[in-house]
């Protein structure tokens, strides 16, 4: 064996394998920026409203898959594997404990796709996730008016 293969080899033992674009990956979600189809904040993520974009945009590329950030908690991920789920699209939370993103959801094709704009903008529209109204929230005040509503009207 030639001196630079035994170097290599060592190098390789002692670094670990030579990656391409490890720091993009690493911001991608373990992908590369060339097959990233439409990508989301980590405060995106967490908002109440789900991106209806990442489902419209993965189902163009067949294939493409939603890579979800580990690092954030799992209610706030749940709507978008719920989603993907229900879709027939296929997801993996991507743990990486040594670097942290500012990507919380990254939906990547198998090719290059090579689009200009990935990030989705706070003005684009957010719809709920599920059809229908969105459900009324209950102050304390308004409920115990209820009850003491009920419980005159069983007094008379």
């Amino acid at each position: 064996m030639p001196k630079e293969h035994i170097d290599d080899y060592l190098q390789q033992g002692i670094h670990g394998v030579k990656e391409i674009k490890p720091e993009e990956k690493r911001k991608f979600l373990g992908t590369f920026r060339e097959r990233v189809i439409l990508a989301l904040t980590i405060g995106q993520v967490k908002e109440k409203l789900v991106y209806q974009q990442v489902l419209e945009e993965a189902k163009k590329y067949p294939g493409a898959t939603v890579l979800l950030n580990g690092s954030i908690p799992y209610t706030y991920l749940s709507k978008y594997s719920h989603m993907a789920n229900k879709n027939g699209i296929p997801y993996k939370v991507v743990h990486n404990l040594e670097q942290t993103t500012d990507i919380g959801l990254v939906a990547a094709a198998k090719d290059a796709v090579d689009k200009e704009k990935i990030y989705v903008m706070e003005e684009t529209v957010k719809k709920p996730l599920m059809a229908g109204s969105p459900s009324k929230k209950k102050t304390f005040p308004r409920m115990i008016r209820r009850v003491f509503s009920f419980w005159k009207k069983k007094e008379l």
